[in-house]
């Protein structure tokens, strides 16, 4: 098969970024201007603010791209851009602007979900294996998606409420921690010397996850300590819930890679950047001999190289987009293999 350059475009929440992929798997430039600074002292993503942001940024993104790669527009094969879900403002940027490089150089246009890339981001650091399953952590989402092979998306379990990113950073809000809070939580669990018991979701008969009552369990904890005048120790909190979200997390994935007979167990998305979740998905899927992979931190969190990985594939199998393309947030994660 003859090489493939995709130029990608990623800024469905709170990330500019551009790069460069050759053949899926190798990144050629990887470019991301971060808003965390500026939406620090908000305690979380304004869109409006973020999408000003991304117009400032995202032409500069995209030349940074094609200079650190040292390629022309004519070098490349097409152009990709995540069409949802996130903020819709947010996609509009890089959704027009993905059209405009696109009309403008005379390339085909790839519009890709942002958990497909969130997943393909581990096809950057191994080779896919399937059937594999998917662990989708993420300030939004918290999914197990089967995969039988490239392309093939089928969600057996999702949350109920909120996603496991979103309870890190309320519970971090509560803890008087500044957001981002997953880090801060992690960090905190990691230097407790004890926990707080918190209850664990089990949900039984399903994949489903719930973190809405683990949520409240921190928030109703910290509310009758401050009404007896005691005061919490936040490194106890912090592990207590991370034990059960980490737990809970574990326990459901080995259970599907079981049952389904995976070859291959991912994990994706910013929440899979934890270092609680990471140890204990490598030590749980070493005992059972089942390959388990991550992405490198940088790739945890959002960037286009994931976007290009999972575009390369799309490409291959004849997938392509229209200048009619449109921000979709609440777009489905549905399967384009054939």
């Amino acid at each position: 098969m003859s090489e493939r350059l995709i130029l990608a475009i990623e800024t469905s929440c709170d990330e500019t970024a551009a790069a460069i992929i050759r053949n899926g798997s190798e990144i050629v430039s990887n470019v991301v201007s971060s808003q965390i600074e500026s939406q620090k002292r908000f305690g979380g993503v304004v869109p409006e603010i973020a999408s000003r942001h991304h117009v400032e940024q995202i032409t500069i993104v995209i030349e940074e791209a094609l200079a650190k790669a040292n390629m022309q527009p004519s070098d490349l094969d097409a152009v990709a851009v995540t069409e949802g879900p996130g903020l819709v403002g947010a996609l509009l940027i890089g959704i027009n602007a993905a059209k405009a490089f696109a009309f403008a150089n005379g390339l085909p246009i790839v519009g890709v979900h942002h958990i497909a890339g969130h997943i393909y981001a581990n096809a950057l650091v191994q080779e896919m294996q399937f059937p594999l399953l998917a662990l989708v952590v993420s300030g939004g989402h918290t999914e197990l998606v089967l995969m039988r092979e490239h392309g093939s998306f089928e969600v057996i379990g999702e949350t109920r409420d909120d996603a496991a990113g979103e309870a890190y950073d309320k519970v971090a809000r509560v803890l008087n921690m500044p957001y981002p809070g997953g880090p801060h939580i992690d960090r905190m669990a990691h230097e407790a010397t004890a926990a707080v018991e918190f209850p664990r979701a089990w949900l039984e008969d399903s994949y489903d996850f719930s973190f809405s009552g683990l949520k409240s369990a921190v928030i109703n904890y910290k509310h009758n300590m401050d009404q007896r005048g005691e005061e919490i120790i936040p490194e106890q909190v912090a592990k207590g819930f991370q034990d059960s979200v980490v737990e809970v997390l574990t326990t459901k994935t080995l259970r599907a890679a079981k049952e389904f007979n995976v070859k291959q167990v991912i994990a994706a998305g910013g929440v899979s950047a934890n270092k609680g979740l990471r140890t204990s998905l490598e030590e749980v899927f070493e005992k059972e001999g089942i390959e388990f992979t991550v992405p490198p931190l940088k790739f945890c969190t959002d960037n286009a190289a994931m976007i290009g990985a999972a575009a390369t594939y799309m490409y291959d199998a004849g997938v392509r987009g229209n200048l009619a393309m449109n921000g979709l947030p609440g777009k489905e994660l549905t399967s384009w293999s054939k």
